[in-house]
């Protein structure tokens, strides 16, 4: 990668953070020239704080890899298969809502094609956010959430991102060994990684360590809408740029995210996590196959071209021009992650920004700007 590589990569920061909003975004690039970390905007709008290398940050839903990675190293131990039903390890909690856990296996559960409902536009959860953003979801109430709606299809026919079925995971991981979730992330990948800098946020914290980003959002509900009647139908059309300064939410309560997305990290260990999954140093060989297996994300609109594995993106070739690039990625209020990889690991980006882009210009800039595809 040449300098002016990097020149156009933090033009693309510049840029976000002058024309579309961004308070402050950050890129740690990996490739052989070493490692290149650019910067733009503030942590904090309150004092002016700069972002900085090794902030602690909420990768959101690229913690969905993690939990997938751990999946499969207990698959390698023997201790379970992916094809086993959920029913096999929870009883009885599918029961509800319509759904079989004699039919949903691990592997669904990972790879969205359980047949669960988009779980993050459950009206429960999006009523809490708006009126409880410090209530504490415990593992009862989230396997209560995930069958909380009907099922939107039989399990393997179509791809429907559910948290849901990483809550099941979960629980699943935790009724296999006995230990915590937390505790097993911690045994299979975190420590074999050498990740000093990540963990599985406690379900009661509401605060990071330093240093780290203050977080915040733009978009409010419409005056006179209720959240307590959201569906996926009309969640998009409630919401509106309430045309005043981002709203600091960094003390918000994350616990919903748990298995589907609990992790802190940072940009550092995030590039060498990912590397070490893109790469296969992380499982042996059967399980890294399988979590590189990938479906096709039908209809669902994100980055051009991904298609989806167990936790992670990959791009056709159609797009990228032949080259295979893997990533994970993730958002929630006040944080936005992507992290992607050449599958030889030489060529990495991880990107933050402390608030939810409005769209996914940023990202496809700096995919171009990394690797000279458009995703066209």
């Amino acid at each position: 990668m040449t300098d002016n590589t990097y020149e156009k990569v933090q033009q693309i920061l510049d840029s976000a953070v002058a024309e579309d909003g961004i308070p402050g975004i950050v890129a740690e690039v990996h490739d052989a020239g070493g490692a290149w970390f650019g910067t733009a905007g503030v942590a904090d709008l309150a004092t002016g704080r700069r972002r900085q290398p090794g902030e602690y940050l909420h990768i959101g839903s690229s913690g969905k890899a993690f939990t997938a990675a751990t999946m499969l190293a207990l698959a390698a131990e023997g201790r379970l298969s992916l094809e086993d039903p959920v029913h096999k390890w929870l009883t009885g909690v599918m029961d509800a809502g319509g759904y079989d856990g004699n039919k949903i296996t691990i592997r669904q559960l990972l790879n969205h094609t359980s047949g669960l409902f988009l779980t993050g536009l459950a009206p429960e959860l999006q009523h809490s956010l708006v009126t409880q953003p410090a209530r504490v979801w415990n593992t009862s109430d989230l396997l209560n959430l995930a069958v909380s709606q009907p099922p939107v299809g039989e399990p393997g026919e179509g791809f429907v991102y559910a948290n849901g079925g990483y809550y099941l995971a979960g629980a699943i991981i935790e009724k296999v060994t006995g230990n915590s979730y937390a505790a097993e992330v911690e045994r299979t990948v975190i420590r074999p990684l050498g990740l000093t800098s990540t963990y599985v946020r406690p379900i009661t914290d509401t605060s990071y360590p330093d240093p780290h980003p203050q977080a915040y959002v733009a978009n409010i509900l419409k005056e006179g809408a209720d959240p307590a009647s959201l569906t996926p139908e009309d969640y998009a059309s409630l919401g509106e740029d309430s045309g005043l300064p981002p709203i600091d939410c960094t003390a918000l309560n994350t616990s919903w995210g748990w298995a589907a997305g609990g992790i802190v990290s940072t940009t550092g260990d995030l590039s060498r996590f990912l590397k070490a999954i893109a790469t296969g140093s992380l499982l042996p060989p059967a399980q890294h196959h399988e979590m590189w297996t990938m479906v096709s994300s039908g209809s669902v609109v994100w980055l051009p071209h991904a298609r989806y594995g167990l936790g992670v993106i990959e791009f056709d070739s159609a797009g990228t021009n032949g080259l295979t690039l893997r990533g994970v990625s993730g958002t929630l209020p006040g944080s936005f992650t992507l992290a992607l990889s050449t599958d030889d690991g030489r060529q990495s980006v991880a990107v933050h920004t402390n608030i939810e882009p409005k769209n996914l210009d940023i990202p496809i800039k700096i995919i171009k700007a990394m690797y000279g595809v458009t995703l066209g």
